[in-house]
């Protein structure tokens, strides 16, 4: 059997049962897709990819490149829509299977249905590794997933999460030779920009795992976590798990091991809920499908928003009336990352006062943020917006209550909003 590897957000060898799956067969490529239309403006008059989340994912197709030639394989990354690149290279290369890590968008489940269209007769097989159950332990059926967050944590807090799995040590041969590898396709972009601390890769996210948790800072996450600054109020791991250079299965495994040894208390179980989160909207976006981009979102409801060129623009680039709003998104320009605390206040802000649609706001997260996860960021702009799986209908908050509790020195606000930290040329000169 000869094997091609469609990789995606499972850039590890660590826990990956795609990968597993695919290592037994004859032969194996290993490919990733970085798609043109990444870079093209969308329908929110946005690409979908900014440099900061691309320099993040080039180490991480690097680093993976780097982890495989020990087994004797190269990554092929090819720069082509999957739907029309995976079937030619499976014609080409004789490949009669096609195995990924399960897509829980609609964007790569669409890609998913048009390769079987154009290649019947290609096997496709997709394993669970980017969520911590998969859905056969889930405790319902996907059509009956609970409403609301809190009834879903209520039903899957206790079932028994799977043990990660070892990394692979071998690898079958690879069918491809030479041109179009990783280290020569990466190396055409000519781009340098390095920004923020989060750097990409395997590597990088098991030695930041390692770096947290030898720390006393799980003990205090849920009393730090809602800070709107400092490297060491969060765990940070969202970057390198919305990527899958980071298993979580891993992260909560590491995680009772702390506990053990160091002890558990409401911070260390908050962490764990916090997974639950992402693992809600995964399960959540699956559920959705395209509906997950729809204005009324879940609960069909249309917000009284409409559309300004120039309030938008103010917004991205900093501008507006409040001066919290400004360095949270000074900041998320010029680095590519915003705490969680600041992202409601910005989503708060474009919703309720600049009376914007949510969804053109959500296309700018998803351009900026380092750590995008299409489920995750686009189900909390529906939460906020009112239009989500919340019963609450939406978060406003009080844009200068919020500076008192979280900015009360004013220090963030001056740094971000003054001199000391530049913008990236690129970001100055976005064309909105």
């Amino acid at each position: 059997m000869n094997t091609i590897y469609w990789l995606g957000n499972d850039l590890r060898i660590d826990d990956n049962p795609a990968l597993l799956a695919a290592c037994k067969s004859d032969s194996l490529d290993l490919v990733y897709c970085v798609d043109p239309r990444w870079f093209e403006t969308g329908r929110y008059k946005l690409p979908t990819l900014g440099i900061h989340r691309w320099s993040f994912l080039r180490q991480a197709l690097q680093d993976f490149d780097r982890s495989v030639q020990s087994m004797g394989q190269r990554l092929l990354v090819a720069y082509e829509a999957p739907e029309r690149f995976l079937p030619r290279l499976a014609e080409r290369l004789a490949a009669n299977r096609l195995v990924c890590s399960r897509r829980f968008s609609s964007e790569s489940n669409q890609m998913l249905a048009e390769i079987k269209v154009v290649a019947p007769e290609l096997l496709i097989e997709q394993y669970e590794g980017y969520t911590l159950l998969s859905e056969a332990q889930l405790p319902f059926d996907l059509g009956n997933l609970p409403e609301t967050y809190s009834k879903f944590r209520r039903q899957v807090e206790s079932v028994a999460i799977n043990l990660p799995m070892n990394a692979v040590t071998t690898m079958p041969r690879q069918s491809t030779t030479g041109s179009g590898l990783v280290s020569e396709s990466l190396a055409c972009d000519g781009s340098d920009f390095e920004g923020g601390q989060f750097k990409g890769g395997e590597a990088a996210a098991n030695e930041h795992l390692v770096t947290y948790l030898n720390s006393d800072l799980p003990l205090t996450y849920k009393q730090t976590r809602n800070e709107i600054d400092g490297w060491e109020n969060s765990s940070k791991l969202s970057p390198w798990l919305n990527s899958g250079s980071l298993s979580v299965r891993r992260v909560v495994q590491r995680l009772n091991e702390f506990e053990a040894e160091k002890g558990s208390n409401e911070s260390t179980h908050w962490l764990f809920v916090e997974l639950l989160w992402r693992e809600y909207f995964q399960w959540l976006g699956l559920q959705l499908g395209p509906d997950l981009f729809e204005f009324g979102g879940v609960l069909k409801r249309q917000p009284l928003t409409d559309f300004s060129p120039e309030r938008f623009s103010m917004w991205c680039k900093g501008n507006t009336p409040y001066p919290l709003v400004n360095a949270c998104m000074r900041e998320l320009l010029a680095t590519g990352y915003l705490s969680n605390r600041g992202r409601q206040i910005v989503a708060s802000c474009l919703i309720n006062e600049l009376k914007l649609d949510w969804r053109y706001g959500a296309a700018w997260f998803q351009q900026q943020l380092i750590d995008y996860d299409t489920a995750v960021n686009w189900g909390n702009w529906q939460y906020i917006a009112g239009v989500g799986a919340d019963p609450r209908g939406g978060r406003h908050f009080n844009i200068l209550k919020q500076a008192q509790i979280y900015d009360g020195d004013g220090r963030y606000q001056r740094h971000w909003n003054g001199n000391e930290s530049p913008l990236p040329e690129d970001s100055r000169n976005s064309n909105l």
